[in-house]
């Protein structure tokens, strides 16, 4: 097994077949090993699937004249369409999403303006996404949750989930693994029914 995805046994019938959860996390916050980072890599080792630290890619920003193409977004977007469920990993800053997932978001432009990324940006339909994010606010804003939904909407994908983790205090294994638990098993249960 490579690390990015998980067997798990599903009945039909008298039958029991193998699904492969195909899933990526895209992880961005400035702290790695923050409340986010956490919280992901919670998710992540239940699912045993990988975590991309955007911090770690060199992508630089949305640029009308597509003069960027020879940074890290493109092989980044290979690796992410050959999964089914893609979970997006960002703490809440000032209502919004941290700025290298911002930059990731907007990058998505390319694949629907570039003629020879067309196809790639058209694989993006039917795909789960997920939102996972942290925040010492009780509950992410409706505006925040929205810009992703809308963002999905937009692109043909699926929100699968949202969870959310309040970390005034950083983030605890004992309080708040439970919620990663449950974030995963509705990320894994996926597996078991069609997009839509």
């Amino acid at each position: 097994m490579n690390g990015e995805h998980y067997n798990a046994n599903i009945s039909i019938g008298k039958f029991i077949v193998w699904a492969m959860l195909s899933a990526i996390a895209l992880l961005s916050s400035s702290r790695r090993l923050g409340n986010t980072g956490q919280l992901i890599d919670r998710i992540a080792s239940e699912l045993n699937i990988e975590v991309v630290d955007l911090a770690s890619q060199r992508i630089s920003s949305y640029d009308y004249d597509h003069r960027n193409r020879n940074d890290d977004f493109e092989p980044l977007m290979r690796r992410v369409l050959a999964h089914d469920q893609v979970i997006f990993a960002t703490p809440i800053y000032w209502y919004a999403v941290s700025p290298a997932m911002k930059v990731f978001l907007d990058r998505v432009s390319d694949l629907l303006e570039l003629p020879d990324l067309l196809s790639e940006g058209r694989r993006l339909r039917g795909k789960k996404a997920y939102v996972v994010c942290t925040s010492i606010g009780s509950d992410p804003s409706v505006t925040f949750v929205d810009a992703f939904r809308e963002t999905f909407d937009y692109l043909g994908m699926h929100l699968g989930g949202v969870v959310h983790l309040s970390c005034q205090d950083g983030y605890l294994p004992a309080v708040h693994d439970t919620e990663a638990l449950k974030f995963a098993a509705l990320v894994r249960e996926a597996t078991r029914s069609p997009a839509g």
